[in-house]
């Protein structure tokens, strides 16, 4: 196989040199090789009737790669195995690898476990190789085979076209007009070539590709748009789908070559065979000298000896030879037409002869020449790899530079939990890191085995380098795994510690609260009032004794965690960095507030007993003092109600009240040393700091006001009856009207305070015949309410009444003054206001002609006029209309019941009854 297309495909520097873009293939190549190699493949599938999708997926069993196999090759490979299990898979692959191998292609880096794996980049590989071996290696042009064969066999047959130049299997084909120009060339009826346009390739590809596919049966391998959208095409594609085209027409290409026509003229002189095959024979040996050379240089010079050989030395030879064969013909073709007898060289220099050394020699040449581009291959190669292995080698220990070193560190010995974690997670990009360059050592190990393989000379220093790293490389990879059990270790025992930590903290946080708590509450100076409430101090500070064994038991528990934490520090012997970091509080200071709380517990017990006792002597001072005034504050209030009801009723002459007023004024003052004694206890209640009494609901400030309001208003009554009795005096009230007054004002004293106000005042003055307006009534007002209290006293009601009825006779009187003028019925001859007088209520009653005297006619002083002015014992409506004005007469009427006596007539109503009811202060 040829040397160059098996390094194609099999050297692994190449994907190497793809790894170093990104390891993957360029996206765009990819497909355009997934494509092609597909179509290609099922152009020779198809012939065993069947064909495959996913091209990294339908040769993963190994069935359809030896079936392809065999078809491009026409031989049979080993039975497959028909399982479905992975070692058949594989079995199948290597079979179809090893067939591979045999036809002389060195597979390098392609395993049947990665095509088994689906591995796009080595299925792709594969079928590469196989494509080089069975359509394109043996391409042969004139001096030239496989890939430049087959690119001068398509610059040739694309020469005479325009716009057409073809330089390589990439670029050059993105036009289209090369594939319609060797479509043209030997099918020039399937395409109108003038009316192609280098500026529109999608429509020169798909004519292309339509073309050769419906009439040269060659597939579609490739898309237009990928190829025109891509930089750079696939050249492993392009050169794919070309083949395709050379071995359509190799027939026509075939019949196309034609021998040189032989001059029928006379020959020139006869050439030496003997010479030509002595020139052919020493030049055998040069040519088969096959011992390689260590250096480019060496090599290079070998290869510009040939090309002067194929440049100087051949061409007069090939020159010579054709001489040879075009005189031998001549002078064959003139002894037939002489009719003598065919010219017969002698042994070993007969035109075959000389045609099978010529053979031998372009056989030989040609290996020599494969050879010197292997060779320099090689050593390219060489140089390459061993460039490749020193720049790999010494970023690999420029990387490890400094890493076992820090590997030993013992660095998470004095380091905290979050250290540790911190330096947990270096660590692991640290291993990611050195998976990472897991590859760059294989790779270093590939490339020093590539060299010993391909015989470098400089091979041991190689090695000793390649063995250096490797060793350096699993010590790095022992001392990793170390470290990391080493921080994984640590990073368990410091989460106990930290979780113990934690627990210490969260009980002993709320733990030192409550002792805390208890010490503020144990010292706290309380304050009760109560027997009840220096009662629940001791219940709470009992229940509180109880917890305390508890308490204990939690302290014991929280110190049992803090002496845990010690105990694993002293066995593992870890290296603190400092004290718990969820807490402050130590065990000290636990261990001294648990001691002060214990010394506090007695002491609040005395504190309690003491306090018990000084509240049973409050309590015993209480019910004494409630005692004492339950009964005196009722008293007062009993005394306070009778003075009140004495000055309203005030039965007897206001002298007899008074004397009555005075002894229950001495039998109040007696009571006064019971108050007294009231004050003494109150007094010994205030020294106690007691400020409630549930034993009674008066205080001493209620009892004293209650005496206070008792005296004066006792006082303040004894004080009217005494002014009662200066004004009857003074304006010569009589008994009666005083008792009239004081029933009047009761009467319309609603609340029965001893005092009306304005709306009761109001009411009263209507009733005793006032009909006055707003002005009116405030002149009144400002004479019985000259401070505006709102309220009219008794006092100032008899002030106002006796200024009012100064002037006026009594009932009796004016019925005695009518009854001595009527000698016969008298009749209300009509009315009058009295010059000087308010015009309310004021009228004089007329006997004839003569006016008899003024009269005051309330309602009361006017109907006992009645008496007077009709000597019957009755009065009729008419009458009333008549005599009086309509609101009095309307008055009488509305409250005067009819007569019932023996000389009633209709109409006739009772006055004498109304008069009674009117002074006897009736309902009507």
């Amino acid at each position: 196989m040829d040397h160059y297309d098996s390094q194609q495909t099999n050297d692994y520097m190449q994907p190497e040199e793809d790894w170093d873009r990104d390891l993957l293939l360029d996206p765009a190549w990819e497909k355009q090789q997934r494509k092609t190699f597909t179509a290609w493949c099922n152009s020779h599938l198809r012939k065993a009737g069947t064909q495959i999708e996913n091209i990294e997926e339908d040769f993963r069993d190994g069935l359809k790669l030896m079936l392809l196999l065999e078809v491009i090759s026409g031989e049979r490979l080993a039975k497959p195995e028909r399982g479905k299990m992975r070692v058949h898979k594989i079995s199948n692959v290597n079979k179809a690898l090893d067939f591979i191998a045999s036809k002389g292609v060195k597979l390098v880096s392609i395993g049947a476990e990665e095509i088994v794996d689906g591995n796009v980049k080595m299925t792709l590989g594969m079928i590469w190789t196989i494509i080089l071996r069975f359509a394109i290696q043996d391409i042969s042009v004139e001096e030239t085979s496989a890939k430049e064969g087959l690119l001068l066999w398509c610059q040739r047959k694309t020469a005479p076209y325009k716009n057409v130049n073809i330089q390589n299997f990439h670029i050059s084909w993105k036009d289209g007009l090369g594939f319609c120009a060797l479509i043209h060339r030997h099918r020039p009826e399937l395409i109108d070539y003038g009316k192609l346009r280098k500026d529109d390739p999608l429509t020169n590809l798909n004519t292309a590709f339509d073309v050769a596919e419906k009439y040269l049966d060659i597939p579609k391998m490739l898309d237009a748009e990928d190829i025109v959208g891509t930089a750079r095409p696939d050249e492993k594609a392009i050169m794919t789908y070309v083949s395709s085209f050379y071995h359509a027409f190799s027939g026509a290409q075939k019949a196309s070559l034609r021998t040189l026509p032989a001059s029928i003229h006379t020959p020139a002189p006869f050439p030496c065979p003997h010479q030509l095959l002595e020139w052919i024979r020493r030049t055998i040996p040069w040519l088969e000298n096959r011992v390689p050379e260590n250096t480019m240089h060496a090599m290079q010079q070998k290869l510009e000896d040939f090309r002067d050989y194929r440049r100087l030395h051949k061409p007069p030879k090939v020159q010579e030879k054709c001489q040879l064969e075009i005189n031998f013909n001549t002078l064959q073709t003139k002894l037939r037409l002489s009719n003598r007898p065919a010219f017969m060289p002698s042994e070993g220099r007969m035109v075959s002869d000389i045609n099978n050394a010529w053979g031998c020699l372009e056989q030989v040449e040609k290996g020599y020449e494969e050879w010197l581009l292997n060779e320099i291959r090689r050593l390219e190669r060489l140089d390459h790899l061993a460039e490749k292995f020193r720049q790999k080698a010494s970023i690999h220990e420029a990387w490890t530079d400094g890493k076992e070193a820090m590997l030993r560190q013992k660095d998470y010995e004095t380091a905290t939990l979050s250290e540790i974690k911190a330096l947990l997670k270096k660590h692991e990009a640290f291993e990611s890191d050195l998976a990472a360059h897991q590859d760059r050592v294989e790779q270093i190990a590939a490339i020093a085995q590539e060299l010993n393989e391909l015989d470098y000379y400089d091979s041991p220093s190689v090695n000793a380098r390649c063995q250096k790293i490797c060793d350096q490389w699993d010590n790095l990879g022992a001392l990793t795994q170390k470290r990391r059990e080493a921080l994984e270790r640590t990073e368990k025992l410091l989460e106990t510690i930290d979780q113990l930590y934690l627990e210490y903290a969260k009980r002993a946080a709320p733990f030192n609260n409550w002792m805390e708590g208890a010490m503020e509450d144990l010292q706290d100076t309380f304050i009760v009032h109560t027997i009840e409430e220096i009662q629940g101090l001791t219940t709470a500070h009992e229940q509180f004794k109880a917890t305390l064994p508890d308490a204990d038991k939690e302290r014991l528990a929280i110190l049992g965690i803090h002496n845990e934490v010690s105990k694993i520090v002293q066995t593992y012997h870890v290296n603190m960095a400092g004290t718990n970091p969820y807490t402050t509080i130590t065990p000290q200071e636990i261990n001294g507030k648990w001691d002060h709380v214990r010394q506090l517990v007695p002491r609040r017990d005395q504190a309690l007993t003491e306090e018990h006792a000084r509240q049973q002597h409050n309590e015993r001072l209480r019910k004494q003092f409630g005692a004492q005034a339950n009964v005196i504050g009722p008293w007062i209030q009993t005394k306070m109600e009778e003075i009140g009801r004495i000055s309203i009723e005030m039965h007897g002459t206001l002298e007899d009240q008074l004397s009555h007023l005075r002894q229950y004024e001495k039998s109040i003052v007696n009571y006064k040393p019971k108050i007294d004694q009231l004050e003494g206890d109150h007094q010994l209640i205030q020294e106690a700091l007691i400020f409630d009494n549930k034993h009674t609901n008066y205080t001493m400030e209620h009892i004293r006001v209650g005496w206070e309001q008792l005296l004066t208003t006792i006082a303040r009554t004894i004080n009217e009856v005494e002014n009662q009795i200066l004004t009857r005096d003074a304006k010569g009230i009589s008994q009666e009207q005083m008792s009239e007054f004081r029933a009047s004002f009761n009467h319309f004293d609603r609340k029965k305070t001893g005092m009306m106000d304005t709306d009761d005042f109001r009411a009263c003055l209507i009733s005793m015949g006032y009909n006055m307006g707003e002005a009116e009534f405030a002149r009144i007002m400002s004479i019985v309410d000259p401070n505006r209290l709102g309220v009219v006293t008794f006092q100032a009601f008899i002030d106002f009444m006796s200024r009012e009825t100064a002037d006026t006779d009594t009932a009796d009187q004016v019925m005695a003054s009518f009854k001595i003028l009527a000698g016969d019925k008298v009749s209300l001859l009509g009315h009058g206001h009295c010059a000087g007088m308010p015009k309310r209520g004021r009228h004089w009653l007329v006997y004839g002609c003569r006016t008899l005297r003024p009269c005051r006619t309330t309602p009361r002083h006017f109907t006992a006029a009645l008496t007077t002015l009709s000597p019957q014992n009755y009065i009729t409506v008419d009458e009333l209309r008549r005599e009086l004005p309509p609101d009095q007469a309307e008055y009488c009427i509305a409250r005067m019941a009819p007569y019932t006596g023996p000389d009633a007539v209709p109409g006739a109503l009772d006055y004498m009854s109304f008069s009674t009811a009117l002074y006897g202060e009736s309902d009507l």
